[in-house]
């Protein structure tokens, strides 16, 4: 019989074991390894049974043991020591405490999804990860941050194959109640909740959880309450599910409804109020809305700002962050199901919907007029904005270039933060263990979290039997976890037990083992490995070199074309010629996770560059002596050196078709594998050892390890994006909004009667030298703006042989007299020469004021005509 209503029964945990709630509770548990190792200690058995979940183990232990523990005065003094520990570390200074700069009160972090550990599955792949590890950096670092998503019901979806090898998808239902989250209560004790406004006067209701991640309270909205209709209590079933109406509804209620949760909580515990809102992507986007909303009510003194001054004191203190460097991967909804949710019968009526719907609208060259998308409006609600990779910047500057016409893309104002990875989450515990007893536990423990090189150098000092050792272990815990859970998916695939004892000689914890796990959209190519399969297959069973690949991967479940590459890849690895070799394994997650980056020896990445953003599994890898073998993509292009990896040759001529493009990346892959990795691991060296292997291992640790830090990523963060938002947030007060908004409609208006009217160099010699500096003068038109509204300036740099200035610098000129009677001003200064070889140089005007985030701010600027600048801009070719 099947129940009717499930509900969890929690066990009332005896006094001197109540602060065994309060860990369980805080999600530090998921890094920390002493106060796993308690829980652990509770019931050895049941630990493994609930999968490293202390909220699932304390709520099958026996009140026998429970009973027996509180007599236990060794475990009560281990007990007191972790709860201490914590209370320590969620109280205690740390990092940004110890600041002297003026930081932020708060920080407000917006994502869809968060991955914070395997017992809270909010998330789907990297965009998550990413977002719980900068929860998780930003404790142990004492940033004030307030984290802010949604509670999905089902998750993701779980994954199995059929007998086939075809991706099954499964929701399994969360109960809040078995989770490591507590619902959010006003004084009285009822659940509180924020309310979205729906059209034809309906509304949406959300309670809120609260999941503690070390200093971090993370609020989730869940619409599945008991005042909303079936349709919107199903708003928050799944991750990326549903239909266009759907995912709108989820991006309000996360956008919206999550800045109603931040007041709320604040209200409620006294925590600051967010000086800065962080936009993880654009499906957080409609918070900016909300606070346009909030400052254009009714203020304290008086009536709110008009909706200009409120979105300028709003995009101050904004921060927006783009994962996605192809448009195929931006939310975009249509115009006129945004108009219906907003408005007079929806949500935000004092807000005219125009002015929502202009905010995404694409207004540059190619863009749809119909289409309302959410990383154009997060771009322009935002002052400040950045990719996560030095090459992800570069190429949102281009991608994004039609809202600032008139720019270069390397001027348009998006700049990027590196992402990075939660060290203590990811490291093995074997890694930390040899790390602390070279430099010291807390030295160690501080290199993880806080980062700087002086802290690795140490790994410097560490024998290479101690690393071969370590690696040889990590590989043979690889070897035990895939068998196990390889054997769980053929029964899960219909095999029988008595056809699958070829299980037990899967993999060898002596040969060099590849990984590659991540999300199965075509471009991360999962299937480039098979171009050539008798290659493939040769390098798998080489008599003397083999090679062992540990695959995983989940497909969306709208991807059929994902699907098939999985089922392509699956029916190869069935092949009993070489399924000891190479295995595929099912349902990739944090659990898998954690054990399949520490075991591989090279990490694998071949996506079609420049469309991996970042992509921090490799980083995962190196932190665990694992080598990066990677097209120079996302952070690896940034950071690739020989001394610690391999760059697979990327075939980018443009007009190459891409089977061909395929087929010759893959064969730079094979000959890396065949003739640079495979030799070198295998290669012995006096003491027998691969001591050239061991020194790329030791390379990576010691020069890659403090970069790929969540740490080094969350104070940059700090230091470039949010003390800076929040000093342009302080400086933003009404009166300061309506002057910026006033002007900047003032200039714009005035605009078009901007111009260069004449430029003219005067020389000391005839030729130009190094070294020598020119007097530039230029006669401007500003029509009704005056020089204080304006920046003249000469940009010079080299030229190519189209006159394009490349790595241009600006010198600003200054006023030298005027207006004359037709209006005309005259600006002077210097142009020192100081590069050899063709040179040239433009002037332009620019908006400016105090407040301007950027001089491209507002997408205007004025050049010289071609008349005007003819002969005039090309000093010497």
């Amino acid at each position: 019989m099947k129940a009717i209503r499930r509900f969890t029964v929690r066990p009332v945990l005896p006094e001197p074991l109540r602060p065994l709630s309060d860990l369980a509770r805080n999600l530090r548990w998921s890094w920390h390894a002493e106060t796993r190792d308690l829980f652990e200690s509770v019931d050895p058995g049941r630990w493994a049974d609930s999968l490293g979940d202390p909220v699932r183990l304390l709520g099958s232990v026996p009140s026998d043991r429970l009973s027996e523990l509180a007599r236990d005065q060794q475990f009560l003094q281990r007990l007191g020591a972790v709860a201490a520990d914590l209370q320590d570390y969620v109280t205690g200074d740390r990092w940004y405490q110890q600041q002297s700069a003026e930081l932020p009160a708060a920080i407000a972090y917006f994502s869809p999804e968060f991955g914070v550990t395997a017992a809270l599955p909010q998330y789907s792949g990297g965009l998550g990860i990413l977002a719980g590890d900068h929860l998780k950096a930003a404790s142990d670092l004492g940033v004030p941050l307030i984290g802010v998503g949604l509670l999905y019901r089902h998750g993701y979806f779980r994954q199995t194959l059929s007998r086939d090898g075809w991706q099954q998808e499964h929701y399994p239902v969360l109960d809040p109640n078995e989770l490591p989250v507590r619902l959010l209560r006003e004084e009285d004790g009822t659940p509180s909740q924020v309310e979205i406004a729906l059209p034809g006067g309906k509304s949406l209701r959300a309670h809120i959880w609260l999941a503690q991640v070390g200093r971090v309270p993370l609020l989730m909205l869940d619409s599945d309450v008991e005042e909303n209709d079936l349709g919107e209590r199903d708003v928050t079933d799944r991750l990326y599910g549903g239909g266009s109406e759907h995912r709108l509804l989820q991006e309000m209620l996360l956008g919206i409804g999550g800045v109603r949760a931040v007041r709320t909580y604040c209200r409620l515990t006294g925590h600051p109020e967010p000086e800065v809102f962080h936009t993880n992507e654009g499906h957080a986007g409609f918070l900016g809305l909300e606070r346009i909303h909030e400052l254009a009510g009714q203020g304290l003194n008086g009536p709110g700002l008009d909706f200009d001054s409120a979105l300028e004191a709003v995009r101050a203190g904004t921060v927006f962050t783009t994962h996605t460097p192809v448009p195929a991967g931006i939310d975009r909804f249509d115009r006129e199901l945004v108009a219906r949710h907003f408005g007079p019968h929806a949500e935000l009526p004092g807000i005219d919907v125009e002015r929502i719907l202009r905010l995404g609208m694409e207004t540059y060259p190619g863009g749809e007029p119909n289409l309302f998308n959410m990383a154009v409006m997060g771009l322009r609600l935002g002052q400040r904005a950045n990719g996560v990779s030095l090459l992800h910047g570069r190429v949102s500057r281009e991608m994004f270039a039609g809202l600032w016409p008139g720019f270069d893309p390397e001027e348009v104002p998006i700049t990027s933060v590196t992402n990075g990875v939660h060290a203590p989450t990811w490291v093995a515990p074997e890694v930390f263990r040899l790390g602390a007893r070279q430099t010291g536990g807390r030295r160690a423990e501080e290199a993880l979290s806080v980062g700087g090189a002086e802290r690795w150098d140490t790994i410097a000092d560490i024998p290479d039997q101690d690393i071969w050792d370590l690696r040889r272990v990590l590989r043979d815990q690889l070897v035990t976890e895939v068998r196990k859970r390889l054997y769980t998916s053929w029964r899960q695939r219909g095999a029988g037990a008595a056809e699958l004892g070829w299980i037990d000689s899967v993999l060898d914890p002596d040969v060099l083992t590849i990984g590659f796990a991540r999300r199965v959209p075509s471009y991360k190519r999962l299937t480039l490995m098979l171009r050539d399969r008798d290659r493939l297959r040769e390098l798998l069973l080489h008599p003397e070199r083999p090679i062992q690949i540990v695959i995983a991967g989940k497909a969306h479940p709208a991807d059929d074309g994902g699907k098939r590459l999985i089922q392509e890849l699956v029916r190869f690895t069935d092949d009993p010629r070489v399924r000891h070799r190479i295995v595929f394994l099912p349902d990739y997650g944090m659990a898998m996770a954690t054990k399949l980056y520490p075991g591989c020896d090279v990490w694998l990445n071949n996506p079609l560059r420049p469309l991996e953003a970042c992509g921090t599994s490799g980083m995962k890898a190196a932190l665990n002596g694992g080598l990066n073998l990677s097209v120079l993509d996302g952070w690896w292009d940034e950071w690739f050196k020989p001394d610690f990896g391999w760059a697979i040759p990327t075939a980018d001529g443009s007009g190459l078709d891409p089977d061909r493009r395929d087929d010759l990346e893959a064969g730079a892959l094979y000959d890396l594998l065949e003739q640079r990795v495979t030799p070198r691991f295998y290669e012995r060296g006096p003491e027998d050892l691969p001591d050239r292997w061991i020194d790329m291992v030791r390379q990576t640790l010691t020069h890659l390890g403090p970069k790929v830090l969540a740490g080094r990523m969350v104070r940059e963060y700090v230091e470039r994006l949010y003390a800076p938002a929040a000093r342009a947030h302080r400086s933003m007060d009404p009166e300061s909004a309506r002057e910026l908004a006033v002007w900047k409609s003032r200039v714009r208006g005035a605009w078009g009667h901007v111009a260069v009217d004449h430029v003219e160099v005067s020389a000391a010699s005839s030729t130009a030298e190094l070294g020598s500096t020119l007097g530039v003068r230029v006669r401007v038109r500003l029509g009704d703006l005056q020089p204080d509204d304006v920046e003249v300036q000469v940009v010079a740099g080299r030229v190519d042989s189209e006159d394009r200035i490349a790595d241009g610098s600006v010198v600003p000129l200054k006023p030298a007299g005027g207006p004359d009677l037709e209006g005309r001003w005259v600006y002077e200064g210097p142009l020192s020469l100081d590069r050899t070889g063709p040179y040239g140089y433009t002037v332009r005007i620019l908006p400016s004021h105090r407040l301007l985030g950027s001089p491209a701010e507002l997408g205007l600027v004025a050049v010289p005509s071609e008349a005007t600048g003819e002969e005039a801009g090309v000093l010497m070719r």
